[in-house]
């Protein structure tokens, strides 16, 4: 709802002093210093007081500075009754001084009250005590009342000119904290982004290295259980540190990749069905450097699939296919099917689910399931 133009307060960040620049500032408070200094001078040098009128001239000063200070402070909290009180009180100080011969101060006053009406009160209120202290000010001003007229039309418009550049530099100080905090909740976003990206990679990498060495040691189990060999035995134990230690290269090449210190994908996928019997890869379309996101989902994908024909289809043949198109890269890995192996049963599962999930937070997609011969993986993302 839009609110009456006529009845709003000027921001409280254009009625305070937040983004006045120092500089200013400190010229407006020495301009402010240097006319009171010099209105009371020749005021008291004038009147030609001493003893009690002096001291009752500086305590009509100082009650002055305190009233417009509260005034000030009101304004500030939006509090109109008290303002207009307090500009009321002004006020009769300055008539007061008119009729016990102060004219220049009380016309002073009359001015800056008209003034800072205009400049700190809704209009509604500010028009009628604007009014009222320009009319004591064109009751005791001596000029010809053309004189008088431009000058107090002079003050109204000096009273809003000041009100608008409160109002845009409260505007843009608003703007300003506005910016700040969307910065700041982009940063923490990004932050928390960050934390689930780190937690992601950790996670897919101890969740391959610990089902391959399960794989293993839970095929040493068996065979301890059937009463193999030594050797039988020891060979699964030894594939198993041999997990172990591929497990702490995944733990350091998806370090580095969080860096963005990756080796080509390529690469990567030769290597990795290098370690697998009866595995070759295929790379096809223009190759292309990926996000590091799309890049380690690829890898991540090719590892599970491979970990899973070790469990369920031992033996068998596998194909990866890596396809670079327009705008999307394609991984495919088939294996060739096989007797199910006696650990198929191992683990909980939720290693492709973990990486279909992964896809789709990229856009992308997997699929999973049997094919004519054996089980084929489809990752999808965009590049």
């Amino acid at each position: 709802m839009r609110e009456n133009a006529w009845t709003r307060w000027p921001s409280r960040e254009a009625l305070s002093r937040e983004g006045v620049p120092t500089a200013r500032r400190a010229l407006a408070w020495t301009l402010r210093a240097l006319a009171l200094g010099t209105l009371i001078a020749t005021t008291f040098t004038d009147k030609g007081l001493h003893g009690w009128g002096t001291a009752a001239g500086v305590a009509g000063v100082v009650l002055c500075a305190v009233l417009t200070w509260a005034f000030w402070r009101t304004t500030l909290a939006h509090r109109l009754l008290p303002s207009l009180g307090l500009l009321a009180l002004l006020l009769a100080i300055a008539t007061v001084g008119q009729g016990v011969g102060f004219r220049v101060p009380a016309l002073v006053l009359w001015c800056g009250c008209a003034v800072s009406a205009i400049e700190r009160l809704p209009l509604a209120a500010a028009l009628p005590a604007t009014s009222v202290a320009l009319s004591g000010y064109a009751a005791a001003n001596n000029d010809v009342w053309l004189t008088t007229a431009a000058t107090a039309g002079g003050l109204v418009l000096a009273g809003y000119v000041l009100r608008l550049d409160a109002e845009a530099r409260g505007s843009a100080q608003r703007l300003l904290a506005q910016e700040r905090a969307a910065r700041a909740a982009e940063a923490e976003s990004a932050a928390l982004a960050e934390r689930a990206r780190i937690a992601r990679e950790i996670h897919d990498v101890l969740a391959h290295s610990l089902s391959a060495q399960l794989v293993h040691l839970e095929a040493a189990r068996l065979l301890i259980e059937r009463g193999a060999d030594r050797d039988t035995i020891l060979e699964r134990v030894v594939g198993a540190r041999g997990m172990a230690r591929e497990g702490l290269a995944e733990t350091r090449q998806a370090l580095s990749a969080l860096r963005g210190e990756m080796s080509p994908l390529e690469d990567f996928l030769s290597e990795l069905v290098a370690t697998a019997d009866g595995a070759d890869v295929t790379v096809t379309g223009e190759r292309r450097l990926l996000r590091a996101e799309a890049s380690q989902a690829v890898r991540r994908v090719a590892q599970e699939a491979l970990t899973n024909v070790r469990k369920h289809a031992p033996g068998a043949k596998v194909h990866v296919r890596l396809d670079y198109g327009v705008h999307e890269v394609t991984l495919d890995v088939r294996d060739s099917g096989g007797t199910p192996g006696e650990l198929s049963s191992s683990g909980a599962g939720y290693g492709l689910l973990g990486m279909r999930e992964r896809a789709e937070l990229l856009g992308g997609s997997l699929e999973a399931g049997p094919d004519e011969e054996g089980f084929v993986v489809t990752l999808k993302v965009p590049v």
